[in-house]
């Protein structure tokens, strides 16, 4: 049983919300990576920086550069979640091409695979 109209516009709806919130918050990190040490401390002064300070700066940036790869991929499954809305296969498992449930799809509204194929996948990652 496919959705329907209602329920594909709703499912479009939020992943339009979410890759928007993902954007504003890569925006924000990309703030992070072009800004120098100098420009993020607020420092104008030339005397070179304690090496505690660089090591806390240098955490900080590769945490906002871990966030922001993690979002990139997520933004990337959105966006082929939205096509799949468009080419009318949204909601079909790749798996098993099962229908995924509409309260799975609605907690996770990029979901590729139904629960049952999720779940195969990630004990066959864990070797299980």
């Amino acid at each position: 049983m496919a959705f329907s109209e209602k329920d594909l516009a709703k499912f479009e709806e939020l992943l339009l919300k979410k890759r928007k919130e993902l954007l504003d918050e890569m925006g924000l990190h990309g703030e992070r990576f072009t800004s120098t040490v100098r420009d993020a401390t607020g420092d104008l002064s030339s005397y070179s920086y304690h090496m505690a300070d660089q090591g806390t700066d240098n955490m900080d940036r590769e945490l906002a550069f871990m966030f922001a790869s993690k979002s990139g991929r997520l933004v990337y499954h959105i966006d082929m979640a939205l096509k799949r809305i468009k080419d009318g296969t949204f909601g079909q498992c790749q798996g098993c091409g099962k229908q995924i449930s509409k309260a799975r799809l609605t907690a996770v509204p990029h979901a590729r695979l139904c629960i049952e194929c999720k779940s195969a996948e990630e004990e066959k990652k864990a070797g299980r």
